[in-house]
């Protein structure tokens, strides 16, 4: 393995708390933003400019956008669905978006009430006005190993709709196996399937942990060369479409994997263990993460039980 850096997209505070059941303070998500900058993670997705209504997780992004202070090297994204949520995070200042699309048919008229085909057109102007407003666009996949709803999913259709997003204007496109079904094998084929189309460095790994291979699957797309992962403080999240599914892979697991491997984080897993102590208390949670327990207990505390 070289001695290389790998960097972290923290979406804990976006794809992790939009999917635990309770709704925290914007003070609460902002508090929980500024300890993991704090930690040393430079790439965090802090809110979704979606309808209250369907994610009241996600209400006040623009107020948690407006108050994050500026850090160098740090940069905060959010998610938008349509150009409607694009002006809404260019006034709050956002600077960096994410579009999320889907390689199941089901899953995309379950998730966003459209078509694979019909996501993507809707993507095309938010592209463009991100484009003429210097805004970076990442792209999402989801169900790129399996989905809830239909089961396998077919290599070809991951390639085709990761391949469009990049030739849309994407910089980056993350794979997400959504209901942690993968294996190292599997991952490992899908992408070098996706990296015959469009180039490697332009793709990102995103994991559950649903049947507990999020970390050697993640290893295993860091041996095909990837070098850009999602991971989520303390394990925050799961997949509301996906019964059982739990979050995705913890963040501090990750980093002490990394560790291990000799590759650059720029993370203090310690520091970061406190991030997600924190946000474990103000949810009433046990942490998912295997490292942070194992810390915790060194330290004496009751990492294993329900925080008070």
């Amino acid at each position: 393995m070289n001695n290389d850096a790998v960097r972290l997209v923290e979406v804990g505070p976006r794809d992790g708390l939009q999917n635990e059941p309770q709704v925290l303070p914007v003070e609460t998500r902002i508090r929980l933003i500024e300890r993991l900058a704090a930690a040393g993670l430079r790439d965090i997705e802090v809110g979704a400019f979606v309808s209250p209504r369907w994610v009241p997780q996600m209400a006040g992004s623009d107020e948690v956008m407006r108050c994050l202070a500026p850090l160098p090297g740090v940069t905060y994204s959010a998610l938008v669905p349509n150009e409607k949520g694009l002006e809404a995070a260019l006034a709050s200042g956002c600077r960096k978006v994410a579009v999320f699309a889907a390689a199941s048919e089901a899953f995309s008229q379950r998730n966003i009430n459209c078509s694979i085909a019909e996501s993507l057109d809707r993507f095309k102007p938010v592209l463009t006005k991100a484009r003429e407003a210097g805004v970076a666009v990442r792209g999402y996949v989801s169900c790129v190993l399996g989905c809830p709803l239909s089961g396998d999913i077919a290599t070809a259709d991951v390639v085709r709709v990761s391949t469009a997003l990049y030739e849309m204007g994407c910089y980056e496109v993350s794979l997400g196996d959504t209901i942690g079904t993968g294996t190292p094998y599997k991952t490992k084929a899908l992408i070098e399937a996706c990296a015959s189309e469009m180039p490697l460095a332009a793709l990102a790994g995103h994991f559950h942990d649903t049947y507990g291979m999020a970390v050697a699957n993640l290893y295993a797309a860091l041996d095909s060369g990837i070098r850009v992962f999602d991971s989520s403080v303390s394990g925050l999240g799961g997949c509301p479409y996906s019964p059982g599914a739990t979050g995705n892979v913890a963040t501090e697991d990750v980093v002490y994997l990394l560790e291990g491997l000799g590759l650059r984080t720029g993370v203090n897993l310690h520091a970061l263990v406190e991030s997600g102590t924190f946000i474990d208390r103000e949810l009433g949670r046990m942490t998912a993460s295997s490292t942070a327990r194992a810390i915790n207990a060194r330290r004496g505390r009751t990492g294993d039980r329900m925080p008070s």
